[in-house]
This record gives structure tokens, C-alpha cells and sequence, in this order.
């Protein structure tokens, strides 16, 4: 392979550097969203992200494609691009002649899958069959499963999946109380999603704060467009607020997380909406979008709420107020908190959310520090909170493609250098 440049995750400045490709295994992380795909090409040894792109708007007259490789950035629009031909048009451009596997993130997997899998036949029949309870997004993630391996056929695939973390949570975390028999017969359970980032982050915490992860107490709340907040005791996942499905749990971009089960027949009777209409409505015209009526991006609200716009305001808090509210129902699978991480976009870069959140944590002694919380943390290992808080709130940014890139080289019987 030639020599090239390449970016590198950097966690601490925010801000990609230029290394010279050393010789070592490199392996593709396929990401395939409900609207979405993205690639990315790590190293999982040193952890720096090679090349990657992203394609937007798929199926749309808007859909984009997005490029950073080592020969140059590209940006194109390709009109409705769907996601095989998007995945194919990526494959053809990103180098591969180092690759040693694939990374495919699975949004479900339900109770067949513990922990991350080489995919071979039966492994994508058990997939598909698992699609209807991730519909949005487990049928994506099986066609770039299933594209990736026509084209590649001699490297392993690899399936990691958003709910294989959670699998170590209890039965009294994770059942319903509804009748017994629904969990046996159809595993109607709680799962929980964002698993990579909210285990890479707890791991993260550990180095940060010098302290064995096997004995560490957390709660990290991964925020983006997606939300979930997790409790994680010595490096598993004993709680999380998302359930059977990513609808679950707290507000978020366009989903509304929580609502009255009853809210379904409601909006049947009196709107005469069908299910399925009810369904689009919660996970596409509510969260952030259906209170501000204006945004699902919290950028734009926090922009607005300081022009003095009353619904991005209401929007911005109640997000806030949900958080911190699940944060506290979270502490009941905990025997104490060592720390709360915030992580992922708006975890990450969101100072007005953070302070916000950890004001209605007085309760914890949550004491912030304005200026840390105004840099993110990075001047000080991720603290945001002052030295005499009772609470320790830490900024981690996640990185959930490394995650995936290193349970592909460990699931295909391949080695790290040392």
C-alpha cells in the first residue's frame, strides 16, 4: 500500500492531525442507518479512523455522498441514491487493500445474540428474522451486511450489535409487567441500544479517572439525535432507558421517548389516525422537532431559545429536565455514583444542555464549573464539575466505529500487533 495521509481521531483537541498509513490490519466500519450510511477505515491498534464517508438522504432528491480519503475530500449530490448503490459507489473509492474484516453495526439483536458474531448463512436468517423488531433500521443493517460480503467475500464479517451490552442487565431491570407469557413467546423485553458508545465511554471514564473499570460505578448519557442514558457497574450495563425498540426512554431528536401507552388509542379515537400514521408520528414528528415546532437539531434550538424563542426554550427544557430525571431513576441500580458521563454530539458539545441537566441534580450535588463546561472539558481529563462537587460529571467523547473495528478483529480470529 502507498504511503498516505490520513486523519486521526482526537479526542482531546477535537481536531484531526496528519499521520503517514504504518503497515497494519485495517479493518472497514459499515454503519447503514434507516436514512443513512456511513464508512469508516480504522486501524484498531492505534485507533486512527483512515478514511470515512457518509451518505445522506438516501432515497431522496437531497441525497449526498461525502468523502475523506487519503487521495482528497469530495463532496457529491446523487439524487436518489438508495443504500446499496450508495454502499457500492463508497467501496469503489475507500482503499482496501489492507483490510483484514469488516465491522457491521446491527441496531438489534435481540436475545439470539449476546455478544458480537462472524456472520456466515445462518447467522443473517436469524438476522432477518429480527427485523421486525427494529424495522427502521435492522433490515438497512442486514442489506449492508449482505452487499458488503458479495463484494468482499474471502474477509470476515463481523455483526456488533447496539443491544448486545445491555444483555447483562437483570430480569428486574429488564421486563415489563405485563403478562409473562409475551416475554416467552415473543421475548417482548426491554433491550436497550447505543451499547458501543456507552461501553467505550465507561471504559474511557476508567482511564481518565485511573480506576479499575471492574470497579467503577457510572451513568453515561449518550445524546445525539438518538438518546439514551445507561447505568454501568463494574464495565456491564445493569440499566439503560431505551427498550424493546429506540422509541423508548428519553426525548431525542424527532422521537418522542416516554409516553402513556394509552396515548395510541387516544390519538386513534380522536384523530381517527391509523397505527401506522400514530408510529411515523412519535418517531419522525415529535422530540425536539414536535415541541419547537421549528428543529429536530439542538444547535438551531439553542440558537433560537437565545433569540427568545418560547417553543425552542420549552423544547431545550424539557430534554433537559427528561434527562436528569432518568439519571435519578438510574442511580436505584447503583450502590453509588463515581461519575456521569455526557457523550455524543449534543453530549459533547452542548454547554447550555449539560448546565441545565445538572441543575436539577442538586439533589447529587451537582456543582458546575463554568469555564470547564464552556470548553467541554478539555482542559481538565473531561471535568466539567467544580472540585468540591459532590457529583463528578465528565465529558468523554464516544467513538463507537473504534469499538466495532476491534470486536471485527477479535470475532475473525485475528490479532492486534503487539
Amino acid at each position: 500500500m502507498a504511503v498516505a495521509w490520513v486523519h486521526e481521531w482526537d479526542e482531546h483537541a477535537g481536531s484531526p492531525g496528519k499521520y503517514v498509513v504504518p503497515h497494519e490490519p485495517q479493518v472497514l466500519v459499515v454503519n447503514c442507518g434507516s436514512s443513512s450510511l456511513k464508512l469508516a477505515c480504522i486501524e484498531p491498534r492505534s485507533g486512527r479512523t483512515l478514511e470515512h464517508g457518509l451518505a445522506e438522504r438516501l432515497g431522496s432528491p437531497e441525497a449526498t455522498v461525502t468523502l475523506e480519503l487519503a487521495s482528497g475530500s469530495r463532496r457529491e449530490g446523487i439524487a436518489e441514491l438508495d443504500h446499496r448503490s450508495a454502499l457500492q459507489h463508497m467501496l469503489a473509492q475507500v482503499q482496501t487493500q489492507q483490510l483484514v474484516a469488516f465491522g457491521h453495526r446491527v441496531v438489534h439483536g435481540g436475545e439470539a445474540f449476546r455478544e458480537s458474531v462472524r456472520v456466515d448463512s445462518g447467522a443473517l436468517a436469524v438476522l432477518d428474522a429480527l427485523s421486525s423488531l427494529a424495522p427502521l433500521h435492522n433490515p438497512k443493517n442486514v442489506l449492508g451486511i449482505r452487499e458488503s460480503m458479495r463484494q468482499f467475500p474471502e474477509l470476515p464479517h463481523v455483526a456488533v450489535f447496539d443491544t448486545a451490552f445491555h444483555q447483562s442487565m437483570p430480569a428486574h431491570a429488564y421486563l415489563y409487567a405485563i403478562p409473562y407469557s409475551l416475554y416467552e413467546q415473543h421475548r417482548v423485553r426491554r433491550y436497550g441500544f447505543h451499547g458501543s458508545s456507552h461501553r467505550y465511554v465507561a471504559a474511557r471514564a476508567a482511564e481518565l479517572l485511573d480506576k479499575p473499570l471492574d470497579a467503577l460505578q457510572v451513568i453515561s448519557a449518550h445524546l445525539g439525535n438518538g438518546c439514551s442514558a445507561c447505568a454501568v457497574r463494574g464495565g456491564k450495563s445493569v440499566d439503560t432507558t431505551m427498550g424493546l425498540s429506540p422509541l423508548e426512554g428519553l426525548v431525542m431528536g424527532t422521537r418522542s421517548g416516554d409516553v402513556d401507552p394509552n396515548l395510541h388509542a387516544f390519538l386513534a379515537e380522536h384523530t381517527g389516525s391509523t397505527l401506522e400514521e400514530i408510529m411515523h408520528l412519535l418517531n419522525h414528528q415529535s422530540g425536539l422537532l414536535g415541541l419547537s415546532g421549528v428543529s429536530n437539531d439542538m444547535r438551531h434550538l439553542l440558537e433560537l431559545e437565545a433569540q427568545g424563542h418560547a417553543r425552542s426554550r420549552l423544547a431545550v427544557q424539557v430534554f433537559c429536565y427528561r434527562l436528569a430525571k432518568a439519571i435519578l431513576g438510574l442511580c436505584a441500580s447503583l450502590e453509588r455514583l463515581d461519575a456521569l458521563i455526557f457523550t455524543g454530539g449534543i453530549g459533547e458539545n452542548a454547554a447550555r444542555v449539560r448546565e441545565l441537566t445538572l441543575l436539577h441534580l442538586s439533589l447529587l450535588g451537582a456543582g458546575v464549573d463554568a469555564r470547564l463546561n464552556a470548553e467541554h472539558g478539555r482542559s481538565s481529563g473531561g471535568r466539567i464539575t467544580r472540585s468540591e462537587s459532590r457529583l463528578l460529571a465528565l465529558v468523554v467523547p464516544t467513538h463507537e466505529e473504534l469499538v466495532i473495528a476491534r470486536e471485527a478483529l477479535s470475532q475473525s480470529n485475528l490479532q492486534m500487533e503487539s
